[in-house]
């Protein structure tokens, strides 16, 4: 059986470059706040056997290039619990972290809060959260990985309050700890990948990996680009932003199926044109993914970082609404523009989108992006159906590709909604003025955005 990784051997998976911040607590006095007993003994057996004098180690160091400040807990500490001296050296490595303007890396392996200590322990939970608060209000990111176990107040602060947070292969994730789960509790259910397919974490992986990972994700965090982001040339056709005619396109009726053809660009194909390189977000943090969303961020040809958040032309679902939301909120505190790509039919419409919230969801979105202080940008590439899609448009600053149409309803169902017939379709199309070149024309995009210049 192979021993947990030590606090130590974490900081070595992720960084050669580690200095220590130094901690003078001294030997724990009497059995501590609440005089458990023994509880100095065993605090005692614990500093021996871990070689450490507390259950969290921090100090400042390099990943990939970019000087962080780093948490690193010991789970052979007392499970690497949480006491009123573990709390104290968190804040203190927040502080340091907010005054030389440093991202922060927590590699938490806990079981939470220490009952040795009662509610002086479990206090340090709101000690802890207010430091990460007055990190994040000053612009800064935080980024976990979580090992093996990351359970409790640990799990619910360090980890999952933190802007990235990252787990290793088959790491105990979750609130509850073994020993206190009901009996029949499924396992599985405790494990970094549930939580990553339940939209609570955004990526699991493995060791090998973390510190190019890791570092690829501070890099992103810390190089914002300046300005609004130029709307992504349309994939495939001619030459250049316009804000006059493009390639005309006769009807309502043709500008829909031109959205719809199964072979114009998506998506997808747009991110990996636009950036060298990009890093997913996953989840909307309430249990839910949405595939059909893609968000995350990525590094432009001249190095610095744009926030995205694209729709790949399948009804977006309420988890896709509120990881949108997620994305451009953390952009906007951490001072990075945002490009969205619009291209849905629709803000899923079943019954179980409605369970889970989708008109919150929708308000939510449009409230994040009407708000934000960045410069978004935002491309219509293919369907922009109704709100789902104008939730995800900067105002004053989307732009539409020809292979687009924008509509107040698709028109199918504004001719069931009228009580026309379903062959009328087409020519209610051309009543909604949803070219692209309408879409000019009444003032709802900047202009229509064609190809590269050639050669």
């Amino acid at each position: 059986m192979t021993h947990p990784m030590t606090a130590r051997e974490a900081i070595a998976l992720v960084t050669d470059d580690f200095t220590e911040l130094p901690f003078s607590e001294g030997p724990l006095e009497g059995d501590g706040p609440i005089g458990w007993p023994g509880y100095a003994a065993a605090h005692g057996r614990a500093a021996d056997r871990s070689g450490e004098s507390e259950s969290v180690i921090c100090g400042t160091g390099a990943i990939g290039g970019v000087p962080v400040v780093l948490l690193s807990f010991e789970f052979r500490f007392l499970g690497g619990s949480i006491g009123e001296r573990t709390g104290a050296r968190a804040a203190a490595a927040h502080r340091l972290a907010r005054s030389r303007r440093l991202p922060v890396v927590a590699l938490p392996a806990t079981g939470g809060s220490r009952m040795h200590e009662g509610m002086r322990a479990l206090l340090q939970l709101q000690a802890i959260a207010r430091e990460s608060a007055l990190t994040r209000a000053a612009g800064l990111p935080q980024v976990a990985v979580l090992r093996d176990p990351t359970t409790g107040g640990g799990w619910a602060t360090l980890g999952a309050g933190s802007d990235v947070v990252l787990a290793l292969p088959g790491a105990q994730v979750g609130f509850a700890g073994s020993r206190v789960r009901p009996a029949d509790a499924d396992p599985a259910a405790y494990t970094a990948e549930a939580q990553l397919a339940h939209g609570h974490i955004d990526a699991v992986v493995p060791p090998g990996e973390l510190r190019a990972v890791l570092g690829r994700w501070l890099t992103l965090l810390t190089r914002p680009a300046e300005g609004p982001v130029p709307p992504p040339y349309a994939l495939g056709t001619g030459a250049g932003p316009l804000t006059g005619a493009t390639a005309a396109v006769e009807s309502g009726r043709e500008a829909v199926a031109r959205a719809r053809h199964p072979d114009r660009p998506r998506a997808p194909a747009y991110l990996d044109a636009h950036f060298t390189h990009r890093a997913e977000i996953s989840g909307d943090r309430c249990g839910g993914t949405d595939p059909g969303m893609l968000c995350g961020f990525g590094q432009d040809p001249d190095g610095r970082t744009v926030a995205y958040a694209a729709q790949c032309g399948t009804a977006t679902r309420p988890a896709g609404f509120r990881t949108a939301t997620r994305l451009v909120r953390l952009a906007d505190r951490l001072g990075i523009p945002v490009l969205t790509l619009v291209d849905t039919p629709g803000a899923a419409n079943d019954p179980q989108a409605e369970r889970d919230g989708a008109g919150p969801a929708i308000a939510a979105l449009f409230e994040a992006v009407a708000t934000a202080h960045v410069p978004i940008t935002s491309l219509l590439v293919g369907e922009g159906g109704s709100g789902g899609a104008l939730a995800l448009a900067a105002p004053g600053n989307t732009w539409a590709t020809p292979d687009s149409y924008f509509s107040v309803i698709a028109p199918e169902l504004a001719a069931a909604i009228l009580k026309r017939a379903p062959e009328e379709a087409d020519s209610t199309a051309d009543l909604l003025r949803l070219r692209p070149r309408d879409l000019l024309s009444l003032g709802a995009v900047r202009g229509i955005v064609d190809g590269p210049p050639s050669g």
